[in-house]
């Protein structure tokens, strides 16, 4: 089977309703993201932030996946697919995705402040108190502004190794994530589903490029109707 590596970010889960920040000049929900995605915001109004995620939580229950992230999933059928997404939303694998890295952490799960391999599965509100079995307060489980990204390293030899590329739903414009795409030199074709593509300094000079000028809902069809072509 051939190897599918799939970029995704916030484009495609705009689409079932999860609003962005950057589409507000740095509002996320009326709030201003150095308050409420930053260590500092942390150390400075933790019941903001953990109100925050909890809200960004219920949220999450109440939209699904859309067509994009269904024919995501439908395609492992006829490829081996490993999809590296910036969203801390499970859209993808609630669309029945299996191979699913996240760069930037997950809504549904929390750690501890001090363990950060202290990682569990959490769909309440996280509240002051809500402690780890060391008696550490307990924070979302997301790499805020500031922090390192430790799956950056996982997601390198995924990329390294594949054989197609599809960016879809994210503006390649922030790094480090954006700068995955230079370790893809071995595939054959890259893809970019986005209304308005923004083609980086990596994306430049790769001749390899075809970009479809669509929203992800709309997209997926054309993408999938091209690696058709590229699936001998």
């Amino acid at each position: 089977m051939k190897k599918l590596v799939v970029l995704s970010g916030a484009g495609i889960s705009a689409e079932s309703g999860i609003k962005t920040f950057r589409d507000a000049d740095g509002l996320w929900e009326g709030h201003d993201v150095m308050e409420v995605a930053t260590p500092e915001g942390f150390k400075k109004n933790p019941e903001l932030v953990l109100d925050f995620y909890n809200q960004r939580r219920a949220q999450l229950l109440d939209v699904e996946p859309n067509y994009a992230h269904r024919q995501l999933a439908l395609l492992e059928k006829v490829m081996e697919i490993t999809i590296i997404t910036q969203n801390v939303d499970d859209l993808h694998e609630r669309a029945g995705s299996s191979n699913v890295i996240h760069l930037h952490g997950e809504l549904r799960k929390v750690r501890s402040t001090v363990n950060p391999s202290y990682s569990i599965q959490w769909d309440n509100d996280l509240l002051l108190g809500d402690l780890d079995p060391d008696g550490f307060q307990l924070r979302p489980d997301i790499v805020w502004f500031g922090e390192s990204v430790p799956m950056l390293d996982v997601a390198v030899p995924y990329l390294m190794a594949a054989d197609i590329v599809l960016i879809i739903g994210t503006s390649m414009q922030v790094y480090p994530a954006a700068g995955l795409i230079s370790y893809a030199d071995n595939a054959g074709k890259i893809f970019y589903i986005d209304p308005k593509p923004s083609v980086n300094y990596e994306l430049k000079s790769m001749s390899n490029l075809e970009l479809i000028k669509n929203t992800a809902v709309k997209g997926i069809d054309t993408f999938t109707k091209r690696i058709s072509k590229e699936k001998g």
